[in-house]
């Protein structure tokens, strides 16, 4: 109780520091993006990610990045936790599509970053907006990594939702392999039913080696989704971030 306090009254003066020095960002990445300067702008993306984590106190620890290769493209699959789980992706990998909420663009500030970073926002899932945000997505599939969170929202509970197939459709119209990623710590971080920042959360980021398409390709949407959710549950842990791995 008297740590939530104490929490909360940091939390307010951080998010400021945090939302002035993301417009900041804006301000010197939007003329880079008219002259697309693209590689550019991943680079300055990923220096504002990790400055993030800087400035909320927090050493995020990235575990696999051997398991990325420069040379290929990834429908990168996480889980979904809190606000700050699209910052600390971006923050090793930055050349990545997202797809998420629409109401995410509309968060100040952060909604005009994501804009900047080929966010593909889901909307209403009718017919024609479905379709539109396939196209989207297969396009942006040809040329870089696409990523999203198959649960669709953030849990609020700390455990893993159930997967949606969505990302199914764009796997199999596709030659990509599947790159799972586990988030842990960020439920205990920041989720979304509280307000305040945990200062003493810990935060790890276990990128597993990524899963050909032939490996999956004859299985059904079924077991697609249980065998990936299987290996990213394989390493989550919401309390103890530092069980079996050291400094």
């Amino acid at each position: 109780m008297i740590f939530s306090g104490i929490y909360t009254l940091l939390s307010v003066p951080v998010f400021g520091v945090l939302y002035v020095f993301t417009a900041i960002g804006v301000v010197f990445v939007i003329p880079l993006s008219w002259i697309n300067a693209k590689r550019l702008v991943q680079f300055l993306t990923m220096v504002w990610a990790k400055i993030v984590f800087i400035i909320i106190g927090k050493n995020l620890r990235v575990y696999g990045k051997e398991n990325i290769s420069k040379n290929e493209k990834y429908i990168v699959l996480a889980n979904h936790a809190s606000l700050f789980d699209i910052v600390a992706i971006i923050s090793f990998f930055p050349q990545v599509s997202w797809f998420g909420h629409e109401r995410l663009l509309n968060v100040p500030i952060f909604g005009k970053f994501l804009k900047m970073t080929d966010y593909v926002p889901f909307r209403e899932p009718t017919v024609t907006n479905t379709r539109h945000m396939l196209e989207q997505l297969m396009e942006k599939s040809k040329n870089q990594s696409v990523a999203l969170f198959p649960e669709g929202t953030r849990t609020t509970s700390g455990k893993i939702n159930p997967f949606y197939r969505g990302f199914i459709y764009l796997f199999k119209t596709r030659n990509i392999s599947i790159l799972p990623v586990t988030l842990n710590g960020f439920y205990d971080l920041k989720p979304k039913n509280r307000f305040y920042i945990n200062f003493g959360s810990k935060l790890e980021v276990v990128i597993h080696k990524p899963i050909p398409k032939e490996e999956l390709i004859n299985k059904s949407d079924r077991e697609i989704i249980d065998t990936l959710k299987t290996v990213i549950e394989s390493a989550y842990h919401i309390k103890d971030n530092t069980n079996g791995r050291g400094e």
